[in-house]
């Protein structure tokens, strides 16, 4: 049973959201909120696996919301799927560099969203990674988002399994490619986010780009 904490400003948006999760089998609603201080107050006293987070909303954001509830998370923390109305948002980016773990556009079908939910819930880190990567290209290089890790703390593997997660690579097409196990390319990403200080593969993804490993518009190895 996946359970989910529902965070948007707009009531019918949240009662359309709600109401199709409490019909979806192995899905339960751990509550709603309408702001994000709310949200951080909802998260803190229901725990839930997943938080389908609204990216613009009044007083606190989606970006600040996902930050507190990531930093006072108790282990395991919440996985976060930020909602958005359109695909190349700075917003979106903001959240992703703080630790959310991908994103959902708000038209997206009944499907398309349960999906999502299901492969959060199930430890994927990053939904429709493509996307991902296109919207981490148009806004990574900018000089006013601050300093990046250095990644020298990283073995020549574990440089490579990142290099090629950023490019949007799943694992399964990464152990391809290397010649190595899925489970074994999992152990690499993890040692490689774990001395990173890395929430999510979707922030993996960012830090790619933020150092250079992959540059925007480049091609992948």
């Amino acid at each position: 049973m996946i359970r989910v904490l529902v965070v948007d400003d707009q009531f019918l948006i949240r009662a359309g959201l709600t109401g199709l999760l409490r019909a979806a089998p192995g899905v339960e609603v751990a509550g709603e909120a309408g702001d994000g201080a709310e949200a951080v107050r909802q998260a803190a006293a229901t725990r839930p696996d997943v938080i389908l987070m609204d990216i613009r909303m009044p007083g606190m954001s989606g970006i600040e919301a996902t930050e507190r509830i990531l930093a006072e998370a108790a282990d395991p923390a919440p996985r976060i799927l930020v909602l958005t109305t359109f695909d190349l948002d700075e917003y979106v980016y903001g959240a992703l560099r703080a630790g959310a773990c991908g994103f959902l556009l708000k038209d997206s079908g009944p499907e398309r969203l349960l999906a999502a939910v299901a492969a959060v819930g199930g430890g994927d880190g990053l939904f429709a990674p493509s996307v991902t990567r296109r919207l981490v290209e148009a806004f990574a290089r900018r000089p006013e988002t601050g300093p990046a890790p250095e990644l020298d703390v990283l073995t020549a593997r574990e440089t490579q399994v990142l290099r090629l997660t950023a490019c949007g690579l799943a694992n399964q097409e990464i152990a391809g490619r290397l010649y190595i196990s899925e489970a074994t390319v999992k152990t690499h990403l993890n040692r490689a986010m774990s001395k990173l200080d890395l929430a999510s593969r979707a922030q993996a993804v960012v830090v790619a780009y933020e150092t250079g490993l992959v540059t925007p518009g480049g091609a992948c190895p």
